[in-house]
């Protein structure tokens, strides 16, 4: 990857800026994603002890949770891009531009 700041220095502390963002990023989504698997699994085992259905809450659950788990590791990582684009062109004030405002920032 090219240092846009030049040989100044100054490219080494941005990219060290960037590589502890992104590991609170992903951070985050594993958090998201070990918290879901463990809700799903903890709910699927209680609910097959109350109706006693061994392995089929349990499964159901843990298959459920998949696709939301995939929903909510693209929403955080959207996000985050969203957060560094405007934090790297100097607009953190401005939030990014949603599509149901048919993409205009008030």
């Amino acid at each position: 990857m090219m240092d846009p700041q030049g040989p100044s220095g100054e490219g080494s502390q941005s990219q060290g800026e960037l590589a502890l963002w992104i590991t609170g990023l992903l951070g985050q989504v594993g958090c998201v994603t070990a918290a879901l698997i463990i809700a799903a699994l903890l709910a699927g085992l209680w609910l097959d002890q109350q109706f006693a259905t061994k392995p089929v809450f349990t499964l159901i659950l843990l298959m459920g949770s998949v696709p939301v788990t995939i929903y909510f590791m693209i929403r955080i990582v959207l996000r985050g891009m969203a957060r560094l684009q405007s934090s790297q062109t100097g607009n953190r004030d401005t939030p990014p531009a949603r599509e149901e405002d048919g993409g205009a920032n008030p």
